[in-house]
């Protein structure tokens, strides 16, 4: 049995802008509970794409959890001075914004690229979500590996 994208994907796609923060994109992942996001600007066009993997980069270059230890917990062998940096770091969550820490390089797929054809590039390029998108680069929704799995199980 073939199938499309547009049969598969999720829309419409839970998308964030460039001008929002880091903690808010925090708080939309935790709610929706998803691993990532296509970034669009106000005209509704892909121009990026976050992820958890890119929170938890910028979240170890910047220190903000090299504190904790494997349970989640402040170890209590912390210096107070480390604990300072910590709070600096969660403050710098706040403001961070999305356009700093996305990826601009985006694989994407339109509503009549054949399944098999996104799974490859999933595949391929080790993706976990592909944005679908119009001509005009317009998002209109994605599709991520449980859409893939899901899908199969119908076969």
């Amino acid at each position: 049995m073939k199938f499309t994208a547009s049969e598969i994907m999720t829309s419409p796609a839970i998308s964030v802008h460039p001008d929002d923060t880091l903690k808010e994109v925090i708080q939309l992942f935790a709610r929706h509970s998803i691993s990532g996001a296509p970034v669009v600007n106000e005209n509704n066009e892909l121009i990026g794409i976050i992820t958890e993997r890119d929170i938890i980069d910028f979240s170890g270059q910047s220190h903000v959890v090299s504190l904790l230890d494997t349970s989640g917990w402040i170890s209590p062998h912390t210096d107070t001075k480390d604990i300072a940096n910590l709070k600096e770091g969660f403050e710098l969550i706040t403001s961070v914004r999305v356009r700093s820490q996305m990826s601009r390089k985006v694989y994407t797929v339109q509503q009549d690229t054949p399944g098999q054809e996104v799974a490859r590039i999933m595949k391929k390029r080790k993706v976990d979500r592909v944005p679908v998108v119009d001509e005009k680069g317009q998002l209109l929704g994605i599709i991520t590996r449980s859409n893939l799995v899901n899908k199969l199980a119908e076969l």
